[in-house]
């Protein structure tokens, strides 16, 4: 199909922006667009540009018989703060405040954008990490977990907390609830995750901390790796010392009764404070 430039160069980054992490050679683009190399070459060139100073990502060239160009989704730190106050503000809303010590996160966690943006902040935390699998648990860890997978351009798995007969054979492990305080089961269909996985933990809210152990030891039990387990919000309130883990927003002195509620940004942003 052939194309003048700009339409090119429009389609192009509409492929580039629909699947990153993905190796696309430029006789792809040349032969789709029935166009010379040497006139692709020079369109990512244009695009390279514009991407990093709009801070929308890398876009790299790999020389060689497999080589080709890779688009890395990423996030300015700048937008990345203006981002995660705004959802600090959205959630120091005193009407969150439900009973237990949890807040209400459905509506923020089932916007297309908030989810968007969260999955951008969390994926550039591991841009640079080899990644087979995003890890969530039923239910509303989904479509963050979602968002996630989708810039990281990889396949996620669900851990449910009851038997489904469309999911075969499972694994299951025991686990402490902190909700209900006691010991439950999630499980895991045996053909969800292959052995050997690289595998980034995403989840909603971060209370006891039980949630994510359980996920933790299911990874054992696939003989799989863990690289990060990141959640949206995290009760800073409650001693999660023995857990490693990023959180977007920490939220602390939830007074039900009072309806109140302090938040603040997480953990999120510390790697990249240190680099500064």
């Amino acid at each position: 199909m052939k194309l003048r430039r700009s339409e090119r160069m429009a389609v192009m980054t509409e492929y580039l922006l629909n699947n990153p992490h993905k190796t696309t050679s430029l006789n792809y683009f040349a032969e789709e667009y029935q166009t010379a190399k040497s006139s692709i070459s020079e369109d990512i060139t244009l695009i390279k540009g514009a991407f990093e100073k709009r801070g929308i990502g890398r876009v790299d060239t790999i020389t060689g018989a497999n080589g080709g160009v890779i688009f890395t989704p990423t996030i300015s730190y700048s937008d990345e703060l203006a981002i995660l106050e705004e959802l600090r503000t959205a959630l120091s809303d005193s009407d969150r405040v439900l009973p237990g010590g949890y807040l209400y996160l459905s509506d923020l966690l089932s916007t297309p954008k908030i989810l968007k943006d969260a999955g951008r902040i969390i994926a550039k935390r591991f841009e640079n990490e080899p990644i087979d699998v995003v890890m969530t648990v039923a239910t509303k860890g989904v479509p963050l977990a979602n968002a996630v997978a989708n810039i990281l351009n990889v396949p996620f798995v669900i851990v449910r907390r009851d038997l489904k007969i469309t999911e075969g054979s499972t694994v299951s492990v025991n686990y402490a609830s902190g909700s209900s305080d006691r010991i439950e089961k999630m499980f895991l269909s045996k053909r969800s995750l292959k052995p050997g996985s690289r595998v980034l933990i995403v989840d909603d809210f971060l209370k006891g901390g039980g949630t994510v152990t359980g996920m933790v030891s299911l990874l054992k039990e696939f003989e799989s790796d863990l690289v990060g387990v990141v959640v949206f919000a995290e009760n800073a309130s409650t001693d999660h010392s023995q857990l490693d883990f990023q959180s977007l927003l920490r939220v602390s002195d939830i007074d039900a009764q009072k309806q109140s509620v302090h938040v603040e940004i997480g953990s999120i942003l510390q790697v990249e404070d240190a680099k500064k």
